[in-house]
């Protein structure tokens, strides 16, 4: 595959908020104006596909005004970056109705994470476009506590430069977007390691139950040297995200993965530690590859952002563990 690397941020430009899932009407006013500042703060231009507004039954809109704005955004060439506004259940309707020429001869950044996953990784597979799991256009609107996102952000976003990821000194899992001021922060004891070693590949990852509705579509990349990215939501428990890796792990071509991390878990799926480790040590498949785990990526605060394509190398061991980014 031939990949293709977008530009850079820098100051001036302009940012397309665009619906892949669910609808804008579901911020509230407050929440709006945070990340409109916050994005002003950053020099950037925020502008907003047509459709945005519109909600349905299913808190989402159409799948043609959900294309319709997502192919304007592109075709605009005033337009440097793509941020999507939720999560959802829903981005994967889109997939046969999107104009993949016009990703590929419009490249850009395109940003996003949970449900985009279905789009993370459809894009670079069929366009060998680099995008980024990383904030929604609502993940701006966080008030408080936000610094580590953003400055990971700023690493991938606006430099060239290669970066380490370290762990945050502490994060949260609270609705934060109900309220703003009562925020819960919880001391982050590092990496938990699970299997030791070094390992270096192409970064694939995401909302793991959202790329698994890959699997067996045109859709699903090639999963030869490299390093996945995997979380999951509130929605996953022990059992659930033990079948769901068992499902990735099944997928031709797993043999290829080099390494794996795994974002942090929300407090709701009842995941610790111990489990986790126990789900790990159980596939014999993993045996022999490095794993981590509680890294700050998925569904709870702060979260880092990581190129879909781009490049890792991850460095596991008890006494430290490192990854670092190659090229992004």
């Amino acid at each position: 595959m031939n990949k293709i690397f977008p530009q850079k941020l820098k100051r001036g430009d302009e940012i397309r908020v665009i619906v892949s899932s669910r609808s804008l009407s579901l911020l509230s006013e407050e929440t709006k104006e945070i990340a409109n500042q916050r994005l002003s703060e950053l020099g950037l231009k925020v502008t907003f596909g047509k459709h945005v507004m519109e909600n349905d039954e299913f808190l989402s809109s159409s799948i043609e005004s959900r294309i319709e704005d997502l192919h304007e955004a592109f075709l605009d060439k005033k337009v440097k970056a793509v941020f999507t506004v939720l999560g959802g259940f829903n981005a994967n309707q889109l997939l046969r109705y999107i104009d993949w020429g016009i990703i590929r001869n419009n490249p850009k950044i395109f940003c996003g994470y949970s449900d985009v996953t279905a789009l993370n990784w459809a894009i670079y597979h069929k366009t060998g476009l680099v995008n980024y799991s990383g904030p929604h256009y609502s993940t701006f609107g966080q008030k408080l506590y936000f610094d580590y996102t953003l400055n990971y952000l700023k690493k991938c976003l606006f430099s060239e430069e290669e970066f380490s990821i370290l762990p945050s000194d502490s994060w949260s899992d609270d609705a934060w977007y109900e309220n703003q001021e009562d925020r819960n922060l919880i001391k982050n004891n590092g990496y938990l390691v699970i299997n030791e070693g070094e390992a270096a590949g192409t970064i694939l990852g995401g909302n793991l139950c959202t790329l698994n509705l890959l699997q067996g579509t045109e859709y699903f990349p090639d999963l030869s040297n490299t390093i996945l990215f995997i979380e999951d939501d509130e929605l996953t428990s022990p059992e659930t995200f033990d079948r769901d890796l068992q499902s990735l792990i099944h997928q031709p071509g797993f043999n290829g993965v080099k390494g794996i991390a795994i974002g942090r878990f929300q407090k709701v799926s009842n995941m610790t530690n111990e489990k986790l480790i126990k789900i790990i040590k159980t596939k014999r498949e993993l045996d022999n590859i490095p794993v981590i785990a509680n890294v700050d990526f998925g569904h709870t605060s702060p979260l880092i952002t990581f190129p879909i394509g781009g490049e890792a190398k991850i460095m596991i061991k008890s006494e430290g563990s490192e990854i670092k980014k190659v090229k992004h």
